[in-house]
């Protein structure tokens, strides 16, 4: 049977994995998927290095157009990142008629629908296992596995970087400062780490979850994103001895009212899983009403585990070269024509338990204004602590509280820290985590 050709666009980090898992692996590829696949077109900036690399069998240029026009080439793999000219490539591909791979999160978090719907215009396939998670295979999971379940929620561990920075944090005491330029000097984080550290790149990712589990079109736009950077040593200590850790989770949720699509740090229990995934692992915890908590684990990012997630889907892709386009797996596990307009709810309307840590003049009457305060916002106390603060005066005396709440309306804690911060005695912002139990 004829050979599938593969068009590769970009041969960074992991299109040049991809050419040494394809290699390495060509014979046990083949078995799988029924006949070879070749990489026979590849466009690169530097030509001559990738000559080097990938030999005279090769037709290798700088011109991206060629590869997506090319009428010999079956599947593009776009790995150049950004949007502006990936959207172009991977549209202009589509309307030439070939399928496409993609690992490419933020494309197809702004842009998969106006992708989704060209690719099912055309009966064209559009897999992008690669963009969520690394070589985790979520979204096979998510579209395939799982389609006997209702979705109930979707939480996980998405990037990487925090995770890295947050576990160094939490073994080593250290600031947060200081193990984002360790991060940076073992190659975890990229010289400007802002879409990781701040949750851009998480958020990425979980709009294309939410979009599989409940059925609703992408919508970046409309999820809630808080990063790591403001994080306090002093918090991810206290946070372990109350039995928490910190953890930058995507949480999407079904709800009555909407869709919850939040990007944040959250306190999940110690002895939970997410809890123990550490260092610059990835992991998604799914909750289907059959299955109950499904748990996927593994390298989100790095050459070969991305590899690995691109090789698959072209593996997926030529398996399915002959089939009816109409009896595919859809692009996002629903059928198209049965997409659902679900709200997407603001982050006011999240209901979830809360930490909040205050520094107060250490006077008689606090707590019970506090406890008021709180009380009246229709917040319920779990637990508190208070502790001496170092910083107080000969003249003053200072505490820090530590409120661990019931589930509130993210609104009322709002309502609530504004009040508290008008008062008096009260020497700091108010530090406001969620808390997250995953059950």
């Amino acid at each position: 049977m004829e050979s599938i050709k593969v068009g590769l666009l970009g041969l960074g980090v992991v299109g040049g994995g991809t050419w040494k898992v394809l290699a390495r692996n060509a014979q046990e590829i083949a078995r799988r998927a029924g006949r070879n696949i070749e990489v026979t077109r590849v466009a690169v900036r530097d030509v001559a290095k990738a000559r080097k690399l990938l030999g005279a069998d090769v037709l290798v240029g700088a011109d991206p157009h060629a590869v997506v026009t090319d009428p010999s080439i079956d599947i593009v793999v776009e790995l150049i990142g950004g949007e502006t000219l990936a959207r172009e490539l991977v549209l202009e591909a589509i309307a030439h008629g070939k399928h496409v791979v993609t690992a490419n999160k933020a494309l197809l978090a702004k842009h998969g629908s106006e992708i989704f719907a060209a690719a099912s215009a055309r009966g064209v396939i559009v897999a992008f296992e690669a963009a969520v998670a690394g070589g985790i295979p979520i979204i096979k999971a998510m579209r395939e596995g799982l389609t006997a379940n209702r979705i109930e929620w979707v939480a996980g561990i998405i990037n990487g970087t925090t995770n890295f920075i947050l576990s160094e944090m939490r073994a080593r005491g250290l600031p947060f400062e200081t193990v984002l330029a360790q991060a940076q000097k073992l190659g975890y984080a990229e010289a400007d780490p802002t879409f990781d550290i701040e949750g851009v790149d998480a958020a990425h990712k979980l709009t294309l979850l939410a979009s599989l589990a409940f059925g609703i079109p992408v919508q970046f736009d409309k999820a809630y994103i808080e990063g790591i950077s403001k994080l306090a040593a002093e918090d991810i200590k206290m946070a372990e001895r109350l039995g928490y850790r910190i953890k930058l989770l995507g949480i999407t949720k079904r709800r009555p009212e909407g869709i919850e699509l939040r990007v944040h740090p959250a306190l999940v229990p110690s002895k939970s899983m997410l809890a123990n995934v550490e260092g610059a692992m990835n992991a998604v915890l799914v909750r289907g009403d059959a299955v109950g908590q499904t748990l996927y684990y593994g390298k989100g990012a790095g050459e070969e585990p991305t590899a690995s997630a691109v090789v698959a889907d072209l593996v997926d892709v030529t398996r399915l070269l002959t089939s009816d386009p109409e009896h595919r797996v859809p692009h996002l596990a629903f059928q198209p024509d049965a997409m659902a307009d679900t709200p997407i709810l603001s982050i006011d309307d999240v209901i979830t338990s809360y930490y909040l840590r205050l520094t107060v003049a250490d006077q008689p009457g606090v707590l019970a204004d506090l406890t008021r305060l709180l009380a009246d916002a229709g917040i319920s106390i779990g637990s508190m602590i208070q502790q001496p603060n170092e910083s107080g005066t000969a003249s003053e005396n200072m505490a820090d509280l530590i409120f661990l709440t019931h589930e509130a309306l993210e609104r009322n804690v709002n309502r609530a820290i504004s009040a508290i911060e008008a008062l008096p005695f009260v020497r700091s912002s108010v530090t406001r985590l969620r808390m997250e139990s995953l059950s």
